[in-house]
């Protein structure tokens, strides 16, 4: 069953990722001029303006440097509570995200995770959203 989700947005660049994503993929943007990794998708390098970008295939692994617990509705489709956990990539970009099968009372600092895909859809209809799973 797919989860209901606030709309994404949805445009140049911001379609790629999605694209990658509905084939089990996640890819960000690495700039081929000074390699930083840039996350949200971009239309040039955020550290030195470049415009040359590579949709990079990341490993998927990380650690949670934070998190937190939504206990206010600020979108009809998501339940509270509703947590939230930042995720530092083994690439190095930050990535917030959802946990998967573990809330925030199972969360150490630094607790290794692993990309998992889940199934959602909003107004425009379905796809994959990347979430973490403890490793």
């Amino acid at each position: 069953m797919k989860e209901k989700r606030p709309n994404r947005t949805l445009g140049p660049v911001h379609d790629d990722f999605l694209a990658y994503c509905n084939k089990g993929e996640l890819r960000l943007q690495r700039c081929n001029h000074c390699r930083h990794v840039s996350w949200p998708p971009v239309q040039a390098c955020e550290s030195c303006g470049g415009s040359g970008l590579t949709w990079e295939l990341l490993s998927g692994r990380g650690k949670v440097i934070s998190w937190c617990t939504f206990e206010h509705r600020y979108y009809e489709e998501i339940p509270i509570p509703w947590e939230a956990i930042l995720v530092e990539l083994e690439e190095g970009a930050l990535f917030v995200s959802n946990p998967r099968e573990f809330t925030w009372q199972d969360i150490t600092p630094n607790m290794p995770v692993k990309l998992a895909f889940i199934d959602c859809e909003d107004l425009a209809g379905a796809f994959r959203l990347p979430v973490f799973e403890k490793t």
